[in-house]
């Protein structure tokens, strides 16, 4: 039997998928890109050949990640504009030294630099405690992120409120599915929603109370508990993929004696 030729997805359809998919009508993004509705559907349907910059305005108006913008300039019969290196390349070593000032500056406290699939792509010192007593398995590369933190056998079986942060997460990943269109996402928040843990009810919630602000990571350790919050930076207007898409994830301790811990 002959092998089966896989269709690619005409520019058209890629751009209708990214309109749907950020909820924008024909004449909204009309509008925004200073073109009529009539010419939008003429590009969805094949009727209507872009330019390269027009394929460029109307990725940047839906907010479209730079390696499916890529893919939208190759859709239309353009080469791709933004590069791809590794972060280990020579002429990301700005981007490198950048990470290593931020995460070196942010101990004693926990920071690790992941990429778009929540790959670990560097870590500190104080990281270290996300990896204590994991199965080798779950280190292998690429180490993700998201796996360890909820793993039974990683920081899931060490989450004292797991309920609450197991949702939020995949919450999170969720969204992320829905805005980025990356399969690879999707393959792990389905593996993560698969995880079961005996004797953890994941459907008891956390009602917020008046002092509640963030929702912690309370983590056994020993005979102690780590609580702590986390925040997200990225890197502003990213021309490389590769860069837009690296993340880097700080670790807060959100009492007194948890930033104890830590400093001594």
């Amino acid at each position: 039997m002959g092998a089966v030729a896989i269709r690619e997805e005409t520019f058209g359809e890629l751009l209708r998928s990214w309109r749907q998919r950020r909820r924008v009508s024909q004449l909204d993004l009309g509008i925004e890109a200073e073109v009529s509705a009539r010419h939008i559907s003429f590009l969805e349907t094949g009727r209507a050949r872009p330019s390269r910059e027009m394929v460029m305005k109307l990725a940047e108006e839906l907010e479209v990640p730079l390696r499916q913008r890529n893919r939208l300039l190759v859709a239309a019969g353009f080469a791709p504009v933004y590069p791809e290196r590794e972060v280990r390349a020579p002429e990301m070593e700005v981007v490198r030294k950048a990470l290593d000032r931020i995460l070196a500056g942010h101990e004693p406290y926990p920071a690790v630099v992941v990429d778009a699939a929540w790959n670990l792509v560097a870590a500190n010192q104080a990281a270290g405690m996300f990896m204590e007593g994991v199965p080798a398995e779950l280190l292998k590369e690429p180490v993700n992120v998201m796996r360890l933190s909820l793993h039974p056998q990683a920081m899931g079986g060490r989450l004292l409120n797991l309920p609450e942060v197991r949702a939020h997460l995949l919450h999170q990943l969720r969204r992320q599915v829905e805005s980025s269109a990356d399969g690879r996402l999707a393959e792990l928040y389905e593996e993560l929603a698969s995880y079961t843990y005996p004797g953890v009810d994941l459907n008891v919630a956390h009602v917020p109370g008046p002092a509640d602000i963030l929702v912690p990571l309370r983590i056994a350790a020993g005979d102690r508990v780590l609580s702590m919050f986390t925040t997200i930076a990225t890197f502003g207007t990213p021309l490389d993929v590769t860069v837009a898409e690296l993340a880097i994830e700080t670790f807060w301790p959100s009492d007194e004696e948890t930033a104890a811990s830590f400093r001594t």
